[in-house]
């Protein structure tokens, strides 16, 4: 497994379907996964700081694990079948859930739980971004801090 962190969420266009973008933390390879706005949303608050007045379901999920006592120890992205991307959540004392990808980062994200890769995964779908197209990752950084989670409502 390699740790990854969120480079943020952005609308693909024309299509305008939220992606989510991770990047290896010690390594070149970015991960795009392709997600619901709901999801986008709850990932671009919690990256932005946003409490909404009332818990939102990742909220919700977060404080029933702290409730239990059986905190969320990481997320894994375990396999992609036919374009669709598996991840599982790894729960207290080795109790291992299947969840989507977006939701999993958005908990992990609440949390503070490490984000990790299979390796198959990051081979089949990661892409290395060459040096000269660093300056678009670096424009999608200053779009993200400009968005704002209104902007992925359907």
């Amino acid at each position: 497994m390699r740790e990854l962190s969120v480079v943020g969420v952005r609308v693909e266009l024309p299509s305008n379907q939220p992606i989510v973008l991770l990047r290896e933390v010690e390594g070149d390879r970015y991960l795009p996964i392709w997600i619901g706005a709901v999801e986008a949303t709850a990932i671009a608050y919690e990256q932005q700081g946003v409490k909404p007045a009332r818990p939102l379901t990742h909220d919700l999920l977060r404080d029933v694990l702290a409730a239990l006592k059986a905190p969320l120890r990481a997320v894994e992205i375990t396999e992609l079948k036919e374009n669709v991307f598996f991840a599982d959540l790894l729960i207290g004392d080795g109790v291992r859930v299947s969840a989507r990808p977006s939701d999993s980062i958005a908990l992990a994200l609440r949390v503070g739980a490490p984000i990790r890769c299979a390796e198959q995964v990051l081979s089949e779908a990661g892409i290395v971004i060459p040096d000269e197209q660093e300056d678009e990752v670096e424009k999608f950084r200053e779009f993200l801090e400009q968005v704002r989670p209104e902007d992925f409502a359907g």
